[in-house]
């Protein structure tokens, strides 16, 4: 059994910071890529940022330069430090993990519950 759970969400005023968190645990063998994504009402799931195992990292064009994504592989965590924000980020954020669980033959995307980010004054 593996789970993927996001926290860190609230309501910030435009120009404040967020740092979301996303712990993957269970039966995991090795995890490849992590990432967020979001899903603002009423749009598509959109990514946000995706970090790779070896630190490789690719962001939306919308968030680079505001955003990072970091992860901690010795505990399964990926973060992302959300600075400077807008309005137009307002979404449900969502953590996936790319991985191989114990006694699985293949590799899929796992995806947490979502977390709430709100910018408003």
């Amino acid at each position: 059994q593996v789970q993927v759970v996001e926290s860190g969400g609230g309501l910030v005023q435009p120009g404040g910071s967020l740092r979301l968190s996303c712990a993957a645990s269970g039966s995991i063998f090795s995890i490849n890529y992590m990432g967020w994504y979001r899903q603002a009402a009423g749009k598509q799931r959109e990514l946000v940022a995706i970090i790779a195992s070896g630190g490789s990292t690719n962001y939306a064009d919308s968030v680079k330069g505001r955003f990072t994504i970091s992860r901690d592989n010795a505990k399964n965590t990926v973060y992302l430090q959300m600075n400077s924000l807008k309005p137009e980020d307002t979404a449900v954020y969502y953590c996936n993990a790319y991985l191989k669980a114990y006694g699985s033959s293949s590799w899929r995307t796992y995806w947490g519950q979502g977390t709430q980010v709100t910018v408003s004054s």
